[in-house]
């Protein structure tokens, strides 16, 4: 097929009218893409504003001014924190701009066969990334800083001090310039799908990739193998310094990104046979069965669903054992009568880290709604080509539910599995080190200890979240007509 010249395509598509240039800021996934961003700006600016007051008020202090220890322990807390969540909100926008994609399919077949490249609609994406991340850090920022300014006067008199911090500080700047240049990078990575995009699928609707296209795809495995390897790598490198030096949790860190990052790539590899594991367990009727195939023949759409439930429920769970691992460990020590003090001492801190670690969860279910509602949505035609074909509304909204709840409860088990061995392995690393009673030896072996209730917490909220989610992006896209849906 002969290119058109770029003056050509001039000629048949009209330069657009500047309003209808961000028309696109209205398509379905952009705005939950800023509210990432801007959660993900907003978290940044409380963890360093925090940091930033409480290193004056307890320099301010003659009992801890002398030592630094305590700064240095909450800046390395905060600066944790801080990378999550940014890498959190870095895969959501990753897989949304992957659904978006698939979504607009037709579009950028329509725009290659009047002769755009690939390349220029890849820049196009990742340039509405840059957008939408740059929109939700400012706003973000601003509300943010805003609140910390009214928030530190009433902080200083509520404890009594006479804080001289400032809360207009320049490094405040930086999470919102981590924050849209991390959403520039994930939407060009999950943009990668343009490049394989044909002018002959102008003739289609939204496509998701096979089974069998995906297979032949070696380059995703070869990286993953190696991130994975890196991982494992860092982790058991993370143990066995944790032995020496609590300083080994870092290490651990690091691994625990490297290794959750290739399980992300790989997700279409490895939850297609976990899904179909499970997907025994719903029955063998005609709706049932048809979402346990949507589940597993289409992969890519199941697993960016996947994993952003994985990813929070890992998250919650990993902060959840580390902390129960540590409060065994006392116990035991102590003969089995832990220290009332230091019990609650870590209920306080448990509760504190598990409403930070909340944001990051709060992020990923952000993302897990908006995939959920775009991909439905993006189905009408297939819904409709069912209804056609004599499935019933009821019958449609059922079998979107049992294929949420397939991929929910396979998602769930699987990140329960990361989320309890990412708790041992920081417990293990951060306190494998220290002496315990009535011994005094290290090294320390910190036995995994899973909190019910948490965990139980987790369960819940997270089937109601994805169960929920779907029901009304699927009435919506029920309410269209077979014929008109058959349309699009």
């Amino acid at each position: 097929m002969t290119a058109i010249a770029p003056s050509v395509v001039n000629t048949i598509v009209p330069e657009a009218p500047r309003a209808s240039r961000f028309a696109w800021l209205r398509e379905r996934g952009m705005g939950a893409t800023v509210l990432v961003s801007a959660i993900s700006t907003a978290f940044g600016v409380v963890l360093l504003s925090a940091t930033g007051y409480l290193a004056v008020v307890l320099g301010s202090n003659p009992e801890y001014g002398s030592s630094g220890t305590m700064v240095v322990v909450l800046a390395l807390l905060s600066g944790i924190l801080l990378a999550v969540a940014v890498y959190v909100a870095a895969i959501v926008t990753a897989n949304t701009f992957s659904t978006i994609i698939a979504g607009r399919t037709r579009r950028i077949a329509l725009m290659r066969l009047i002769g755009a490249t690939a390349r220029s609609q890849r820049s196009e994406v990742a340039t509405q990334g840059l957008v939408v991340g740059a929109i939700g850090a400012v706003l973000g920022l601003v509300v943010t800083t805003a609140g910390v300014v009214v928030a530190v006067p009433v902080l200083n008199r509520a404890l009594g001090v006479t804080s001289e911090w400032s809360p207009l500080q320049p490094v405040l700047l930086l999470p919102a310039i981590a924050v849209a240049l991390t959403t520039w990078i994930a939407a060009w990575s999950g943009s990668r799908r343009v490049l394989a995009v044909t002018p002959l699928e102008a003739l289609g609707g939204s496509v998701e990739r096979s089974r069998e296209e995906i297979a032949a795809k070696r380059g995703r495995r070869t990286g993953a193998v190696v991130l994975g390897a890196i991982g494992v790598v860092l982790l058991v490198g993370g143990l066995l310094l944790g032995l020496l030096s609590p300083a080994g949790v870092l290490v651990a860190f690091f691994g625990g990104l490297f290794s959750f990052t290739a399980v992300s790539i790989s997700a279409v590899s490895v939850m297609p046979p976990l899904l179909k594991a499970t997907g025994r367990v719903f029955g063998r009727s005609v709706t049932a069965r048809l979402a346990a195939e949507n589940a597993v023949r289409y992969p890519e759409r199941s697993s960016r669903m996947a994993i952003g439930v994985v990813m929070g429920v890992a998250l919650v769970v990993m902060f959840a054992v580390a902390a129960e691992s540590a409060k065994s460990l006392v116990a035991a020590s102590a003969g089995g009568e832990p220290d009332a003090s230091f019990n609650e001492m870590m209920d306080v801190f448990s509760t504190v880290m598990m409403c930070l670690v909340a944001v990051s969860a709060v992020i990923a279910a952000v993302g897990l709604v908006n995939l959920l509602t775009i991909g439905i949505v993006q189905r009408k035609r297939e819904l409709g080509l069912l209804r056609a074909l004599g499935l019933t509304s009821a019958q449609i909204r059922r079998m979107v539910l049992i294929e949420a709840a397939h991929v929910t409860v396979t998602a769930l088990l699987f990140g329960l599995a990361l989320g309890i061995l990412y708790g041992w392995v920081a417990a293990q690393s951060l306190l494998g080190s220290v002496a315990m009673p009535p011994l005094w030896l290290s090294p320390t072996f910190v036995a995994p200890a899973i909190p019910l209730v948490p965990v139980a917490i987790v369960i819940v909220a997270t089937a109601a979240l994805t169960l929920g989610a779907a029901v009304a992006p699927t009435r919506i896209a029920t309410r269209t007509a077979p014929v008109e849906a058959l349309a699009e």
